[in-house]
C-alpha cells in the first residue's frame, strides 16, 4: 500500500516564536488571520493542551462556510504543535498537522507539515489553502 499524500511548507516570519505561537493558539488572534483568502473567521476556539480541542469556522470570499476541528496531540510551547484536522463535512478524512517553530536571528522559521491526506486532490487543495493562510499570517505579523 502506498503512503498517503502529505505536504510541507516553510515560512520565515519576522517575529519571535512567542508571537507566532500565540497566532496559532489564541482564538482572538486566530480570527485575525486564519483562512485561505480575505473571508472572515466567524468562530475560533482553542484548548491548547494534549487532548484539548480546537475549532475554527470561516467564510471564503465565494461565501462558502468552512468548519474544521481537531485534537491536540503534542504541545511544546514556542516549539511544536501537533493536531488532528477534520472538516465538519468529511470527519472521516482526518489528517494530521505539525507546526515546528525555530528561532533564527530576528525571524522564526515556521515549518507546517500536513500528513495523511485522503488523496492527492485533498493535499493539493490544502496546499492552496495553507499558502493563502500563511500569506495572511505573514501580513498580520508584519502589520504588528
Amino acid at each position: 500500500m502506498s503512503a498517503k499524500p502529505s505536504l510541507t511548507i516553510r515560512r520565515r516570519l519576522k517575529a519571535p516564536p512567542a508571537r507566532v505561537w500565540s497566532a496559532w493558539t489564541e482564538p482572538d488572534k486566530l480570527v485575525q488571520w486564519f483562512g485561505p483568502d480575505g473571508g472572515p473567521v466567524v468562530e475560533a476556539a482553542a484548548d491548547v493542551r494534549v487532548g484539548g480541542s480546537f475549532h475554527v469556522a470561516f467564510h471564503t470570499l465565494d461565501g462558502e462556510r468552512h468548519d474544521v476541528r481537531g485534537v491536540y496531540r503534542e504541545v511544546a510551547p514556542l516549539e511544536r504543535l501537533v493536531f488532528t484536522w477534520a472538516w465538519r463535512t468529511t470527519p472521516e478524512r482526518e489528517s494530521l498537522v505539525t507546526l515546528a517553530l525555530h528561532p533564527d536571528g530576528e525571524v522564526t522559521v515556521l515549518t507546517l507539515t500536513h500528513e495523511q491526506f485522503f488523496d492527492e486532490a485533498a493535499r493539493d487543495g490544502h496546499r492552496t489553502g495553507w499558502t493563502g493562510a500563511l500569506d495572511k499570517l505573514e501580513a498580520w505579523i508584519e502589520a504588528g
